[in-house]
């Protein structure tokens, strides 16, 4: 893979796909999927707010710009003040919400997510502690693979039959079909952060005895199940991504070495083509890290995983520094990088980053309308 001998960061990256085509992108830098908690109509339909939000981003210069967790149902929203991909009307605001990223020379992925025991939760906003919405204030009852409540202050869950987990591995391909038809040029599936995918994978909450738990294989065969149906509708031309827990930092929990093995077979046999790594989000835990990109040797455990394969990965976490980014592109240790929170404070992030690491002024990401800030 060719990169610009003065950075790599604002090297172009080309995500795989299976036609052979790639997707392009105009750098390396991706915007990590951040929940805006802004439906004011909890209908899970875009508003003024993700137009203004995403529409910055995409002008600051981002490669990639990844649209915060989309429920697949109702059910499936983490907040009731979501996204949703599950009617006419959600389809045509992301329609009206990718056509502004293209604008911007942008490319556009969203994340689908089914936020399980996790769902109905309370918006990550001031004054909000966490834990289950109440249902007349907008909650619901959730479902989950076992029927126990998935962390503190979480009600409990209805757990899944199998009829119910074949509805929602529909509802991930349906969903998927909606996001090709508003113009999105790849997919994230959700398997990270405790919601339903990483319920279902985690030994510590699925505790499950028919198919669908146990060992490895029968704990990932929901999501095995969910990357089929979303590539059977999803087109050939389009790369795939998922977002992962790489370890759950508990003995017993997930680790590296197992997800790895998983994303191998993903990637090798299901038509996965990005893998974007993060870490926990399941339980508490003292033994979690964090600090200035934290999950750099996960993203290079899981580049190494992944070596044979055309795969490309992505690591997100404390990521702000442009020289820290680089030095991680540059020791090949992943191959993109994810910008959550430091996008939000500096929507702007790829511009100025470019401008410190001596990109010249003509080559800049940045909207060509910003050229008198002197990036």
């Amino acid at each position: 893979m060719t990169t610009d001998n003065r950075n790599t960061l604002f090297s172009p990256l080309t995500l795989p796909t299976p036609d052979g085509t790639g997707l392009k992108l105009r750098n390396r830098t991706i915007l990590s999927p951040m929940c805006q908690y802004s439906v004011d109509k909890m209908d899970g339909v875009a508003t003024d707010w993700h137009l203004q939000h995403y529409g910055a981003i995409a002008a600051g210069g981002f490669g990639l710009l990844t649209v915060e967790s989309t429920g697949v149902s109702p059910v499936g929203r983490i907040s009731p003040r979501d996204l949703g991909m599950y009617s006419d009307e959600q389809e045509d605001a992301h329609r009206h919400l990718v056509s502004l990223i293209h604008s911007q020379g942008a490319a556009a992925a969203v994340q689908l997510n089914h936020a399980g025991g996790r769902a109905s939760g309370k918006p990550w906003m001031p004054g909000s502690h966490g834990g289950s919405e109440p249902i007349e204030e907008g909650g619901w009852q959730t479902v989950g693979m076992t029927d126990q409540s998935i962390a503190k202050g979480y009600q409990p869950t209805t757990k899944l039959d199998k009829t119910g987990i074949k509805q929602i591995v529909s509802d991930f391909a349906e969903a998927a079909g909606r996001a090709d038809a508003a113009g999105y040029d790849a997919i994230q599936i959700h398997a990270a952060h405790g919601y339903l995918l990483h319920q279902s994978l985690s030994p510590l909450t699925n505790t499950r005895t028919d198919e669908y738990g146990g060992n490895i294989e029968n704990r990932a065969r929901l999501i095995c199940e969910v990357v089929d149906a979303v590539r059977e509708v999803w087109p050939n031309s389009k790369p795939l991504g998922i977002r992962i827990s790489a370890t759950d930092w508990v003995e017993d929990g997930l680790d590296i070495e197992t997800t790895a093995r998983l994303m191998r077979e993903l990637v090798k046999h299901h038509g996965i083509n990005w893998v974007d790594v993060s870490s926990g989000g399941l339980v508490n835990t003292p033994l979690q890290p964090s600090g200035p990109g934290f999950h750099a040797l996960l993203g290079a455990q899981m580049k190494q995983a992944l070596a044979d394969t055309d795969a490309i990965v992505s690591v997100v976490g404390g990521i702000s520094s442009p020289e820290q980014a680089e030095t991680m592109l540059r020791t090949h240790q992943v191959d993109a990088v994810s910008i959550g929170r430091a996008a939000m404070r500096n929507p702007h992030w790829p511009a100025m980053a470019a401008a410190s690491l001596g990109v010249p002024r003509e080559a800049n990401p940045a909207a060509v309308q910003y050229w008198r800030a002197e990036w």
